[in-house]
C-alpha cells in the first residue's frame, strides 16, 4: 500500500468514526465541480457508499460548474440533488436592499452561506453530517467564507495542502478535466483562486512545507494568516467574574 492509498483509507476510517460517534447515518456535501469537493465526495462515497448525498447548488454560477459536478457524480456514482438558489438569492438581495450593491465579496459570501443553510437542511432531514471541502492551504490563510463553506461538521482534507489534494484526486479517480481546471471558488464571473490570493498555490504550499518563498509573497501570506485568525476560532465568550446565583 503506497502513501496516498494509506492516507485515503485513514481519512475514510476517520470519517466513519466521526459519523458513527455522532449517531448519524451518512454525509452530505456540496458538489461544486472543483477538485476539493470532488475529493471529499470520493472519500465520503468510499466510506458510506449508500449514504452520501451531494448537492449541486447553482447561484448565478457558471454553467460549466454544474457540468463538471455531474461529470464527477457520474464517474463516482454519486447520489445528487440540484437546488436552484437563484430565487432565494434574488429575494435576499431585494429585502436587504442590495440590488445595486456592486461588492462581489459581500454578495459572494451570501451565496456561500445560502449553500451552508441548504446543506444543513438536508443534513437534519437525513440525519447526516455536513462535510466541508476546505484544504490546508486555504484554511491556513482564511481563504474560505466564515459560516459558509467552512460551515461544516467534518473537514476531511483540511490537513492536506493543495499539492496533496491533486495526488488524492488522481488516486481516487477524479476525471482529468477536474484535476486540470483552473481553481476557482466560482462566486463571481471570471474569478480564480490564485488571482484573488495574488500568489500561486505552489508558492503557498512551499511556504507551508519549508517556509520557502520570496519575501513579498511571504509577507502577503503571513498577513492573510493574521487577518483571518478569527475565522479559525470559535466566537469569543465573555467569562464572568462573579456568580449571579
Amino acid at each position: 500500500m503506497n502513501y496516498i492509498e494509506k492516507e485515503s483509507q485513514q481519512i475514510s476510517n476517520w470519517i466513519k468514526d466521526i459519523v458513527v460517534s455522532a449517531n448519524a447515518s451518512g454525509v452530505v456535501l456540496g458538489l461544486s465541480g472543483g477538485i476539493d469537493s470532488a475529493v471529499v465526495a470520493a472519500l465520503c462515497k468510499k466510506t458510506f457508499p449508500n449514504n452520501t448525498l451531494c448537492l449541486i447548488m447553482p447561484c448565478y454560477s457558471d454553467t460549466e460548474d454544474e457540468e463538471h459536478a455531474r461529470l464527477i457524480a457520474k464517474k463516482l456514482d454519486l447520489e445528487v440533488k440540484k437546488i436552484d438558489l437563484n430565487p432565494i438569492y434574488d429575494s435576499f438581495r431585494k429585502e436587504a436592499g442590495a440590488l445595486f450593491d456592486e461588492s462581489k465579496y459581500l454578495l459572494g459570501n451570501v451565496k456561500s452561506r445560502l449553500r451552508m443553510i441548504t446543506l444543513y437542511y438536508f443534513a437534519a432531514n437525513y440525519n447526516y453530517l455536513v462535510a466541508g471541502p476546505t484544504n490546508k492551504s486555504e484554511f491556513m490563510i482564511g481563504y474560505f467564507t466564515k459560516h459558509g463553506d467552512s460551515g461544516a461538521d467534518i473537514m476531511p482534507i483540511a490537513d492536506y495542502i493543495k499539492k496533496e489534494i491533486f495526488e488524492l484526486a488522481k488516486f481516487l479517480g477524479i476525471p482529468e478535466e477536474i484535476i486540470n481546471k483552473t481553481p476557482t471558488a466560482g462566486l463571481w464571473a471570471g474569478q480564480t483562486d490564485e488571482e484573488e490570493m495574488e500568489f500561486t498555490y505552489n508558492q503557498l504550499d512551499n511556504y507551508i512545507i519549508q517556509n520557502d518563498t520570496d519575501l513579498e509573497v511571504k509577507n502577503k501570506i503571513e498577513g492573510m494568516i493574521l487577518r483571518s485568525k478569527h475565522k479559525r476560532n470559535f466566537p469569543k465568550i465573555y467569562r464572568r467574574s462573579n456568580k449571579l446565583i
